[in-house]
């Protein structure tokens, strides 16, 4: 390099969106258990059960068999028609389609983005819980939108009331997640039932985000079993679905959207473009995924979900999960440190957690994941216990 030649700032060749976007707190999480020696990990979104049998199966023989090319675009005919058996069976929704298109998508982060392309222009607004999944503010970076935050403390529940004022001749969409990443809060069918007149009403598309659609307690789920959801309600919402974190197949990349064909048929057109197509031998895998039961995983969780409310309840505010496999506490006033901070303490006794302004506007409270072995979780929590005390 010669005296003469100009001092570049790299950053000047980046895009705004992508010098907008912080790199995931969560990443840190991972970062930080890397430093220590055997680390009591409860920072990981990811369920510690293996894949069934018959899907690996599946998946193993497409490989063999061959099947490892583009599909089209929108995923295979033998899954479609899966998934809308399923959604007949789960929502009420049509079997054969009538009156909605599927789209197979590279996970439900896919399917989000690919919703968000499809229906914000800059200067848009969509309205999303606060707590939020951590993607949830980055599309409004990637689509020059702005993602209006809807506060949902202290019972972290997105209710019509709450999102009623939120909207504006900017709105295009709603979007709720239910069971709820990082407060695992399950709304009710009236909740759902009302958000989703709502949307109606007021002329906006209504997005779910139901990832967790079949990880529902049985104290939370319908009558009939099955996770309340807005979609039965309303059969123009857009339901976005994925396989990963029911079958942990998290890295397998797939999930699904199913809503009203004019959004539906966009989607698809996106993802010719950009992810091309869901993984192929995987799309087989899941196929027949909706045939397996997983209720003794669930109830296993939902055991897991009662051990950290019996520790956590009598020092801590935690808003009881009706699923997933989180818990989002409040760290307590009365120890003066922000959320960050007591994820550092926590890190220092070798329990990895996430801060909650990694997830919100706020920084108060913590979101500890309970997919991990009970003896770890046990031991765990009793350090967390003994940091609530002020240890």
């Amino acid at each position: 390099m010669s005296n003469h030649d100009p001092v570049v700032d790299p950053t000047s060749r980046l895009s705004r969106r992508t010098l907008a976007m912080d790199a995931s707190g969560i990443r840190r999480a991972f970062e930080l258990g890397a430093t220590l020696e055997n680390p009591i990990n409860l920072s990981i979104g990811q369920p510690d059960f293996p894949v069934p049998d018959a899907m690996k199966s599946a998946a193993i023989d497409a490989i063999q068999e061959d099947r490892n090319g583009y599909t089209v675009t929108q995923g295979i005919p033998a899954l479609h028609e899966s998934i809308r058996r399923h959604l007949a069976h789960d929502l009420g929704w049509s079997r054969d389609g009538d009156g909605y298109s599927t789209v197979v998508t590279s996970g439900t982060s896919g399917g989000l983005l690919l919703a968000s392309l499809a229906l914000l222009d800059e200067g848009d607004e969509a309205i999303m819980p606060d707590p939020w999944f951590v993607l949830y503010p980055q599309l409004g970076h990637l689509t020059g939108a702005t993602m209006v935050a809807c506060d949902t403390y202290p019972d972290f529940r997105m209710t019509a009331a709450r999102v009623e004022p939120l909207i504006s001749d900017r709105t295009k969409f709603v979007l709720v997640n239910s069971p709820g990443n990082p407060s695992g809060v399950v709304l009710t069918d009236d909740e759902m039932r009302d958000l989703a007149a709502l949307c109606r009403d007021r002329g906006v598309q209504l997005v779910t985000d139901e990832i967790y659609d079949e990880f529902v307690f049985a104290d939370s789920m319908r009558p009939d079993g099955t996770c309340p959801s807005p979609a039965r309600f309303d059969h123009q919402a857009l339901v976005i679905r994925g396989f990963g974190k029911t079958y942990g197949c998290t890295g397998w990349r797939l999930g699904y959207a199913a809503g009203p064909t004019w959004l539906v048929e966009q989607m698809r057109k996106l993802q010719q473009f950009t992810y091309v197509c869901a993984p192929s031998p995987l799309q087989w895998g899941v196929i027949e995924a909706f045939d397996i039961d997983n209720t003794a995983q669930v109830a296993r969780y939902a055991e897991r979900c009662q051990l950290v409310m019996e520790a956590l309840s009598p020092h801590v505010d935690v808003v009881r999960p009706g699923g997933a496999f989180y818990a989002f506490f409040e760290v307590p006033p009365a120890l003066g440190m922000t959320a960050t901070e007591f994820m550092e303490r926590a890190v220092e006794r070798r329990v990895l957690l996430v801060p909650g302004g990694v997830f919100s506007g706020r920084d108060t409270h913590v979101r500890l994941s309970f997919a991990v072995d009970e003896n770890v979780l046990r031991e765990g929590l009793a350090i967390l216990v003994d940091l609530l005390r002020g240890g």
